[in-house]
């Protein structure tokens, strides 16, 4: 709490207070704090009592406003608490923080706080255990406390108390507690008990019991609080007075926060004892609750945080704090700034039982309003748990099945975060529940509590569902509490309090203190002893880690850029590193740093190096190498170091210093390498003389040899590599080719294991190292796997040869048919080969010849006929040829319905005035049909139209009405669909308006709302605000045609709202707003009036109004007036009055009164009374002064702002020249400065220049002037060095002369010296006072003189500008600057660090430059971190310089690349530092040196170098070292691919294969391959292969069609074109047909014998090509091609011709035809109804029958009554319009064969008629 503050300036005030700060022993303490004040205060610190001084380890820097206290290798003795106290001219403050010293971390990890069993007595030693740990107390202020824990172990541990992290010593004076050491219960332990004396409220908290010994540590807490008595506590002069919040002495601080946010009160305390804190608002003691939260913070200030702030939260709350000592207060006035949009009703508390329900419910302003809904800060989202519901403008939230953890505040909120806010609380066995999180700092202490409603109840603490140890729980009554001293990680998680079903949760949170990583180990030495070896020292770090830690050491090749580390150290001390711990030979350097859990520090690199030699063995020796002449011969060994050798040939050394060379020029090349361990030697293509050459090895310690034999070379096969795969069609040319490494060298060819015989089908050539297989026409006989073999080698070829493909050309899409009973349905299937096989399916069966399918085939077309379908014939047909299908869809209909659509009865249902269409669909286009309505034929008209489109038939109604709803037949014979139409009337809509309409009116305005339907008769319903309206006088309902309109005649404000017109199916809203009338003002009728009034006077302002009860507002010169007792205003009916009782001139100006929507304005003038002069201060006697002195006129007249005139003699008197007009209120002043003689005489003041005006005169005698004089003396001075002095005397008269000396001599005015004169007064002034410059200074006038002394103290040398804390990186310049006051000499300011002078060194130097001072630094490094100071005689400053090691920069980064395929890739970038060992990466992964990826570094730069990049070498190359990477992007763009090799022309024979072959670039590119300019694509024919580079195009069975220019493109290149010529192949007839004679229903077989083999041929009959299947079977066996026929007709009988190519043969088939036959007759007797149609059908064995109808005998004709139809072996008679005359006999006659049937004719069915009856 800040102390009192005076009237001048402004007391200080921290703005940062310093935080409690924890360290370990030896590691350096910091507090800082910001503070402000006017003017800028003094700061202090201070520790027991007692001013800190600084010293070597104690420093305070400052650097503005922020003041720090620096405390360097913090001692235990250092802890406690630090008070920082700011004073100055205002007042006073101050602000605490402690420091505790912790000690450094024993060896061991320390155990965990959990329980233990106790060693029994003679088991050794152990850790300490807690046997009974404190219990948790709540007491009343004054009681006595006592708090004891019982702990074992071996030895006795140490035990102490901590009171919120501090010791007591630090919290208490020594007399308000005692500790009661003992011994525990049964003698296994120590004991310590804590007792408090008379408890006071500050003494509540966290209480921790602290055990330590050499095996560890361990700890236990309880909680303290202690409250307030309910009753006044007896008297006792201890303790404090009862806090009573007295009234400020100045205004409060004002603190404004919006509605439904936090506000948040910190006070700040000191004081010894520790204060009480009390908070109240308004007066009264607050108590903490759910949204006001009174806690402690960590810097120690006290808290009150008000949650969601309401506006009944607003008011004055003052922080009263107390001691023996006295009392303070802070206050601060709270102000809640309410939103404009507002909830109508908000929230209230309520309250359920647990395991019930809570309501809570809210309005909002509208209920379009979306809102939310909150617990606390957590968003509740609908669901079982919380029913949200929104009716209108109420918005309901129902929580169900109530829990302790649902009591807290809940809030509704809507748009603009306005929120209303309500308390729930859960009535059940837990009344106080757990908080819903708690967030602790590691190593802090945490306390849950919870209240029940029992006392005395066992309730259950659990952690993650684990129960918690006994030790840190406490009951006490209704209170249960659990303590977890010094917390960690472990620590966290969900922590839970049960009781029965009843249970609260709160989620533990621990966050983590940062820890700094340990320090680097000092004065590290190299010292190299005896030969490989070296012996490294250093010493642990300062100061030293707070954890464990070991020293990792790492070695470095010179030259290289990778550190590489060796061992692993728990101890300091000495490490020699023999050669033997380094992988090759090489000077080395090492270096060390220190790692910990907490990170690693910065290495320390040993300055010099080391060379270190490996002792090398043998671990894989030279072999004997055995090679073909002209093949390379690799010798290689492996070493078990990496150390240089030397290689011999025939015992002469080869040059190692040569990657290449030779023995001797023209010899034998060779080539050394080494990698890693292996080393080899590489001779390039040995010959036979070198056979027997003896290859040797030396190094120091390994000597190896081994002999080199040469062998003739074998042959091996070139190409190809692997087993080759292709695929051929029949008469395609395959060549297959091998190539060998030797010229003419024999090879066979093999066929399936089985050597190849030469013939004119297969081809055998040599041609230098290509053999090749050809077969001019491959057949399928041809697969299999052939092998060219050659002296143990072979390469295999797979052939595989398929016939071609074939292909349908027609139909391309799915084809449906449609037909009815007894019709012939065709189908057609054309393919692209004559000869090709066709299959026909139906629904997934093949197809069978029989009298009901014919299998028909004709060239390359090939159909399937159903003579006479019926409807089971119907379904899906395929005609499958090879891969490929046809599809068919055959539907057959019974020609016993005429009908296809619609199979059942049609329901219509249609909206008046649409279009209806009633559709029926026939089996035949010719069919005629009647449309009925409800039993009646329709009449076709512009209502109703008959359509006919095909077989469909459609009755349209354009504009359906509602009596043409009914039942609509389509009759056809017999049958009829029925259709039944159902007509309503179209909804209701509303035409006007279509949007929503907003309506304002003037209160009794009448108001229409007004609403246009589609429909006259449709009734509506109004509705406003929800309800129904209902008719009365003051609301209207009208209907006029399709309008309706509400009307309000004389609309009132409260008839505003929300109307809707509804309609059923439409609604119309209405917004209506209804305002009060215009206030007006009546009278006066002009808006602006002048009026006059004279001083003192009455002025009376009226105004009249309409209406009546009309607010006005006066206005005075735009400022609204308020009534008094010289304004008064009245109102009484329409008469609104402004009255002056005593107007004065001030009250004149402009007077507006001002209604709400018009204003009048009165301009008001007030005369003023003439002036008249009152009487006069003094004696308008004549006034005698003397020559210099001044004279003052004076008189005061009636106005004060009246103008008066002087005049002296008659004149007027102007102003200047010694004279000077002044007007003071109503008195007027004619002042002369200095009366001379010229200035006698009489003045006189008159108010107005008109005759006979009020005046008043005044005379004036001005003496002789008298002699000059001194009439003060000079004062003596003392200045300091550099200062002004100025001495000062007075004269008499004014003009007297005055003469100044000093020291004796006369002064004469210069720079130095000045002169001055005003008045009477006299001046000299020395400026800028040396020492010199004292002494004595006279000044003489007239006879008379005065002296005084001038003493020059020297100026303090302060600093103005003072030392700024630096950071620097390691190896920068670093210049600390100060600016004194003055300047003084260079040795004037001393430089200091660690308060001691600066050591010579020759990175230091000093400069000054006029007041600056500077000290610079060259190169920092880390031991020159610390305190600097600059100090002069008079003044000290001191700061801090932070060095960070050296930061790793990139100066230039790495940039992105693109490459082409092939080429190679430079990254280069430059660091901030030399000697930086760095990882090269590409996608993640480490590159390692080797022929394509080259690291170089040089210096700062650092390059990697990849060549031979492919597309798959793209991606992000990136360059890591330490925490630094730079990365940058590597693409590889694929080298355009180029033709290597092109096409050939290529001349083939019809039937063959051609192949054409180009090569390219490269492997994995796409080609285009094109005829005659158009692109080609695969198929079974044409094939399209990529083997390797090579590309090839197989064309088989060439026909004279694929003859053309062919050409291959890939990308921009491109092959060819070549020209493809197709010979044509020479056939000849060897065996001739032989004409066949055969009866009806037999087979015929006809053979005919070609000269080839690979022949295709075709078979016509009667000139229609054929096709196999059905009754055709066709096939060939080799060169014998057959035709089978089967169940052959007459009809079959003509030529049968087989062509194969320009070959034919022809012969004739005859087949003899049996009787004709009837296979179906017509039925016995059939009943046909008079005008209909009848059919009688026959089928005979045979189409093409001929058949005879005869009525009666007599034969028929066709015409318009019969019709004879005739549809392969079926044949009708189709009798038109039957009449009774057409009942008989008919007779079908059909070769030998007849059937005869009775036809019967009847009358259709009728009503009967009355009166019917027999005849006489």
């Amino acid at each position: 709490m800040k102390a009192g503050s005076g009237d001048q300036g402004s007391p200080p005030c921290f703005l940062r207070f310093p935080r409690p700060v924890r360290v370990v022993s030896g590691a350096e303490a910091e507090l800082k704090c910001v503070v402000l004040g006017e003017p800028p205060p003094i700061v202090v610190w201070e520790k027991g009592g007692q001013q800190l001084a600084a010293s070597e380890r104690l420093s305070f820097p400052a650097d503005g406003a922020e003041h720090g206290l620096l405390l360097s290798g913090a001692l235990p003795t250092d802890a406690g608490v630090y008070v920082c106290r700011a004073r100055n001219a205002a007042g006073e403050a101050y602000a605490a923080a402690a420091v505790t010293v912790l000690e450094p971390p024993a060896s061991e990890s320390e155990p965990q706080p959990a329980e233990r069993p106790l060693p029994p007595p003679g088991a050794g030693e152990g850790a300490p255990v807690f046997l009974a740990g404190p219990r948790s107390q709540w007491v009343l202020r004054g009681a006595q406390v006592v708090l004891t824990c019982q702990v074992g172990g071996l030895p006795a541990p140490a035990l102490y108390w901590e009171k919120d992290g501090m010791a007591l010593d630090e919290v208490w004076d020594s007399g308000h507690f005692t500790l009661e050491p003992g011994r525990a219960e049964g003698g296994q332990g120590v004991s310590l008990a804590l007792r408090i004396l008379a408890a006071r409220l500050p003494d509540s908290g966290v209480y921790v019991c602290h055990a330590r010994n050499a095996h560890g540590h361990a700890q236990a807490g309880a909680l303290l609080q202690v409250h307030q008595p309910p009753e006044n506590p007896p008297e006792d002069p201890d303790e404090a007075p009862k806090p009573v919040v007295e009234p400020l002495k100045c205004a409060p601080k004002t603190f404004w926060v919006n509605e439904g946010k936090h506000a948040k009160f910190r006070c700040y305390v000191m004081g010894k004892p520790e204060p009480e804190i009390e908070w109240h608002w308004e007066g009264r003691p607050l108590l903490s609750d759910r949204r006001r939260l009174m806690y402690r913070d960590r810097d120690g200030g006290f808290v009150l945080k008000v949650l969601y702030c309401q506006a009944k939260d607003r008011g004055l709350y003052v922080c009263a704090a107390r001691n023996s000592a006295g009392q303070t207060l802070s206050a601060v006035q709270l102000h809640v700034k309410e939103p404009r949009l507002r909830f109508t009703r908000p929230l209230q508390d309520v309250e359920g039982r647990e395991h019930g329900i809570a309501v809570l419910e809210c309005k909002v302003p509208n209920s379009r309003i979306p809102t939310a809904w909150f617990r606390e800060d957590q968003r509740l989202l609908p669901c079982r748990k919380y029913e949200q519901i929104e009716e209108g403008t109420v918005r309901r939230l129902i929580i169900h099945r109530l829990k302790a953890d649902d009591d807290g505040v809940y809030l509704c909120e809507m748009r603009g975060r306005v929120r209303t806010v309500a308390n729930v609380t859960v009535k059940g066995p837990i009344l106080k529940r757990l908080p819903r999180k708690l967030d602790v700092l590691e190593g802090e202490n945490a306390v849950l509590l919870v209240e029940t409603q029992e006392a005395g109840v066992e309730g259950r603490w659990s952690r993650d569902g684990e129960d918690l140890p006994a030790t840190c729980q406490s009951s006490s009554g209704h209170m249960h509490a659990l303590v977890l001293p010094g917390v960690t990680r472990e620590d966290a998680g969900e922590v839970t309090f049960s009781l029965g079903n009843s249970r609260t949760t709160t989620l533990l949170r621990v966050k983590c203190v940062k820890h700094s990583p340990p320090g680097p180990p000092v004065l590290a030495e190299m010292f190299k002893g005896h030969k490989n070896t070296v012996l490294l020292t250093w010493k642990p770090p300062e100061p030293a880690p707070e954890t464990p830690f070991i020293y990792r050491l790492e070695r470095q090749e010179v030259g290289s850029e990778d550190w590489i580390q060796c061992f692993s150290i728990e101890k300091a001390g000495a490490v020699e590193v023999p050669g033997d711990c380094v992988p090759s030979e090489g000077d080395y350097r090492f270096r060390v740093c220190t790692v910990s859990e907490h990170g690693r520090s910065p290495h320390v690199v040993f300055h010099g190096s080391a060379h270190l030699v490996p002792t090398a063995r043998l671990v894989a020796g030279l072999e004997d190498v055995q090679v073909y002449d002209g093949e390379d011969a690799v010798f290689s060994l492996d070493l078990s170091t990496i150390i240089q050798g030397t290689w011999f040939l025939n015992g002469e050394e080869l040059k190692s210093h040569e990657p290449e060379g030779q023995v001797e020029p023209g010899a034998l090349r060779y080539r050394i390498e080494q990698k890693g361990l292996q080393h080899r030697l590489l001779l390039r293509a040995v010959q036979h003389q070198h056979s027997g050459a003896l290859v040797g090895f030396s190094c120091p310690g390994v000597q190896d040899s081994a002999a080199l034999t040469i062998q003739e070379s074998p042959v091996h096969i070139l190409s190809p590599e692997d087993k080759v795969s292709l695929t051929f069609t029949t008469s395609e040319r395959v060549v297959l080719t091998c190539e060998l490494s030797r010229v003419d060298f024999p090879a066979c060819w093999y066929k399936d294991g089985q050597e190849v015989e030469e013939s004119e089908s297969l081809v055998v050539k040599m041609d230098g190292r290509k053999h090749r297989l050809i077969l001019p026409a491959a057949e399928v006989r041809d697969s299999g796997e052939f092998e060219c073999r050659t002296e143990g080698v072979s390469a295999f070829f797979s052939v595989t040869v398929r016939d071609p493909p074939v292909h349908i050309l027609d139909p391309q899409e799915h084809v449906f048919v449609h037909a009815i009973t007894s019709e012939c349905v065709m189908l057609t299937c054309e393919v692209d080969r004559e000869d090709a096989p066709v299959r026909w399916y139906k629904d997934g069966q093949e197809v069978e010849e029989s009298d009901l399918v014919v299998l028909e085939k004709e060239g390359t077309h090939h159909r399937l006929v159903l003579p006479a379908a019926q409807p089971p014939d119907g379904g899906e047909f395929q005609c499958v040829a090879g891969d490929e299908r046809a599809y068919f869809t055959v539907t057959i209909t019974d020609v016993s319905s005429w009908i296809v659509y619609p199979s059942g009865k049609v329901y219509v249902a249609a909206v008046r005035l649409e279009r209806v269409v009633l559709t029926c669909e026939l089996c035949r286009p010719w069919a005629e049909v009647r449309w009925t309505k409800d039993g009646e034929e329709v009449v076709e008209s512009p209502a109703l139209l008959l359509q006919k489109e095909d077989t469909v038939r459609r009755l349209v109604l354009p504009a359906v009405q509602l009596e043409d709803s009914g039942e609509y037949l389509c009759e056809i014979d017999d049958e009829s669909a029925s259709f039944t139409v159902t007509v309503t009337e179209p909804p209701v809509r509303i035409i006007y308006p279509r949007d929503e309409m907003t309506l304002i009116a003037v209160s009794l305005e009448c108001v229409v709302l007004r609403c246009e339907l589609s429909r006259q008769d449709a009734p509506v319903r109004w509705y406003k605000d929800g309800l129904e309206v209902e008719e009365s006088e003051a609301l209207v309902l009208e209907s006029d045609g399709p309008h309706r309109r509400l009307v309000l005649p004389a609309a009132q404000p409260e008839q505003g709202g929300e109307f809707v017109c509804d309609a059923g199916d439409d609604s119309a809203f209405f917004t209506v707003t209804v305002t009060a009338p215009p206030e007006k003002i009546v009278h006066p009728a002009a808006r602006s009036l002048d009026l006059q009034f004279g001083a003192p006077g009455r002025v009376e302002l009226r105004c009249e109004v309409a209406p009546a009860g009309s607010q006005v507002r006066w206005y005075k010169d735009g400022l609204e007036v308020e009534a008094s007792d010289t304004l008064l205003l009245g109102a009484e009916g329409p008469v609104r009055t402004l009255t002056l009782p005593h107007a004065q001139p001030e009250d004149a100006g402009e007077y507006v009164c001002e209604t709400r929507d018009e204003a009048v304005t009165f301009n008001v003038s007030v005369a003023e009374p003439p002036v008249q002069f009152l009487a006069p201060e003094a004696s308008p006697a004549p006034l005698c002064v003397a020559p210099g002195e001044p004279v003052v006129l004076s008189c005061e007249v009636s106005r004060a702002g009246a103008l008066v005139f002087w005049s002296h003699n008659g004149s007027p008197v102007q102003e200047g020249e010694g004279l000077e007009f002044q007007a003071e209120g109503p008195r007027r002043i004619l002042r002369i400065r200095a009366a001379e003689l010229t200035h006698a005489g009489l003045y006189t003041c008159q108010s107005g220049t008109a005759p006979g005006a009020p005046s008043l005169s005044f005379t004036v005698q001005v003496a002789e002037p008298p002699q000059a004089k001194l009439v003060s003396e000079l004062t003596p001075l003392t200045v300091h060095e550099g200062d002004d002095a100025t001495f000062r005397c007075e004269v008499s008269p004014p003009d007297a002369e005055v003469t100044w000396l000093r020291n004796g001599a006369v002064v004469t005015p210069g720079p130095q010296l000045e002169i001055g004169e005003h008045g009477l007064s006299r001046t000299l002034t020395v400026r800028g006072c040396q020492l010199n410059d004292a002494g004595t200074v006279t000044a003489r006038a007239g006879g008379t003189a005065t002296s005084a002394r001038l003493h020059v103290r020297e100026t303090e040398l302060l600093f103005l500008r003072r030392l700024q804390d630096v950071r620097a990186e390691e190896g920068q310049d670093v210049c600390l600057e100060v600016e004194t006051g003055r300047v003084g000499a260079a040795e004037a300011v001393r430089w200091l660090r660690a308060g001691e002078p600066l050591p010579h060194d020759s990175r230091m130097s000093m400069a000054q430059d006029g007041h600056v001072y500077r000290l610079f630094i060259r190169g920092v490094v880390l031991a020159d971190q610390g305190t600097y100071g600059c100090e002069s005689h008079h003044d000290r400053t001191l700061a801090r310089l932070s060095v960070r090691p050296k930061q790793l920069r990139v100066l230039r980064p790495l940039e992105d690349m693109t490459i082409i395929e092939g080429g190679s890739a430079t990254f280069q970038l430059e660091l901030s530092q030399e000697g930086v060992a760095g990882e090269w990466a590409r996608g993640g992964v480490r590159l390692q040196p080797g022929p394509k990826c080259h690291v170089h570094a040089e210096g700062r730069t650092h390059r990697l170098v990849l060549s031979s990049l492919g597309p798959a070498d793209s991606g992000c190359v990136s360059f890591t070292v330490d925490s630094l990477r730079c990365a940058a992007r590597l693409t590889v763009r694929e080298a355009p691919v180029t033709i290597v090799r092109g096409l050939q022309d290529l001349e083939v024979t019809e039937g063959d294969t051609a192949t054409l072959e180009c090569e390219l670039s490269q492997a994995l590119a796409d080609v285009t391959w094109e005829k005659d300019g158009c692109p080609l694509t695969p198929s079974p024919r044409l094939r399209l292969q990529a083997l390797g580079t090579r590309r090839l195009l197989q064309l088989r069975r060439c026909s004279p069609l694929d003859a053309g220019t062919y050409s291959c493109a890939v990308g921009a290149a491109r092959a060819g074109p070549v020209r493809l010529v197709v010979c044509e192949r020479n056939v000849s007839v060897l065996s001739e047909l032989r004409s066949v004679r055969v009866r009806e229903g037999d087979g015929a077989t006809f053979e005919c014998t070609v000269s080839e083999v690979e022949t295709t041929g075709s078979w016509e009959l009667g000139g229609r090509q054929l096709r196999p299947g059905g009754h055709v079977r066709i096939r060939q066996e080799g060169k014998k091609h057959i035709l089978v026929l089967s169940e052959l007709r007459p009809e079959d009988a003509g030529e049968v011709r087989f062509q194969a190519g320009p070959a034919q043969s022809v012969a004739q088939l005859e087949v003899e035809a049996l009787p004709l036959q009837m296979c179906r007759r017509p039925p016995r007797e059939k009943t046909v109804l008079v005008g209909r149609r009848a059919i009688l059908e026959v089928t005979v064995s045979r189409s093409g029958g001929h058949v005879c109808w005869l009525r009666e005998g007599v034969e028929l004709c066709p015409g318009d009554k019969y019709e004879l139809r005739s549809h392969g072996p079926t044949h009708s008679l189709v009798i038109h319009d039957v009449r009774p005359e057409d009942q008989g006999t008919y007779s079908c006659q059909a070769g030998q064969d007849s059937a005869h049937t009775r036809l019967l004719v009847e009358a259709g069915a009728r009503d009967p008629t009355p009166g019917a009856g027999i005849s006489q």
